[in-house]
């Protein structure tokens, strides 16, 4: 192999080989084998929505407890997440929070 020039060694001085951005492929891998999802694009898409469910809950809270816009809000979004079957009871938005991609894959046909 090569000497690589120096060009070449300072553009790798800024890249680790050894560990990269996708360190949680096994899970993923096992949870697209498990609900058979043929698309990883589909499990980003799931994790996206659940990242923005709970970013949501989140800035509902923010507002004040007897707020009527935070308890109109919360109690749409808990009816229509338990009417989609991502959560059991609509009591609180600490359910919101803790909706996962594993609860959006379960409510697959395939998987159903």
């Amino acid at each position: 192999m090569r000497q690589f020039k120096h060009h070449e060694k300072k553009l790798l001085r800024k890249v680790d080989l050894y560990s990269w951005k996708g360190e949680d492929n096994l899970r993923v891998a096992k949870i697209l084998r498990r609900y058979h999802i043929q698309d990883r694009e589909d499990y980003t898409a799931y994790n996206r929505i659940c990242g923005m469910i709970t970013k949501l809950a989140a800035k509902l809270k923010t507002l004040k407890s007897d707020d009527a816009f935070r308890i109109a809000m919360t109690d749409q979004l808990l009816t229509k997440m338990k009417d989609l079957g991502l959560i059991s009871k609509a009591t609180s938005l600490k359910n919101a929070e803790d909706v996962t991609a594993s609860s959006l894959c379960r409510r697959r046909i395939p998987v159903i």
